[in-house]
């Protein structure tokens, strides 16, 4: 059905039909749920946290009361990832975003100075957050109240050393056109 097709559809229903569909999708599909509850109640500074917590734990896992050892960090980038785009998908805010994001590799790098890691995969995966974060705040438009942090980011590889350090120099090369 085309979008053109559901309208017309739309048109020809009364407003009970209408709400009686919408309350359908709402009880069937959980995307809609999660859409319909955050559209009336954005309480983003909590999703954040609630985000926050969750890429934080994949890097410094929290140990379990009553168990026996220490659970292993997994740094897995699509934790993140699967978060950010479902805000993007949900409409929040784009500072809210970008912080996210920015948060995502702040974490990482903290996890990094604390321990080595031998696998070349963790760092070209930051590499690509760090690269789809500046573009994020560019395309938003909102470069510039990230300025410092994007920056510190950069330092942060330097001061740990990373082999693909330049590769973050030639991203914030490019800004400074």
């Amino acid at each position: 059905m085309s979008k053109r097709d559901l309208k017309k559809y739309l048109t020809a229903l009364t407003k009970e039909q209408l709400e009686e569909q919408l309350v359908e999708l709402y009880e069937k599909f959980s995307p809609v749920k999660v859409y319909y509850d955050f559209v009336f109640n954005p309480k983003e500074d909590k999703l954040l946290q609630e985000a926050k917590v969750k890429i934080s734990h994949e890097y410094f896992p929290v140990k379990k009361p009553n168990a026996r050892w220490r659970p292993k960090a997994k740094m897995r980038r699509s934790v993140a990832q699967k978060i950010i785009k479902h805000f993007i998908s949900l409409g929040v805010d784009s500072f809210i975003i970008a912080d996210l994001m920015l948060y995502n590799i702040e974490i990482a790098q903290t996890y990094s100075s604390n321990n080595f890691i031998k696998q070349e995969l963790f760092y070209k995966s930051i590499f690509n957050s760090f690269e789809q974060a500046v573009n994020f705040l560019i395309s938003s438009g909102i470069f510039h109240e990230f300025k410092p942090r994007v920056q510190a980011i950069y330092q942060e590889t330097l001061q740990q050393k990373w082999k693909n350090r330049y590769d973050f120099e030639a991203i914030l090369d490019k800004t400074e056109i």
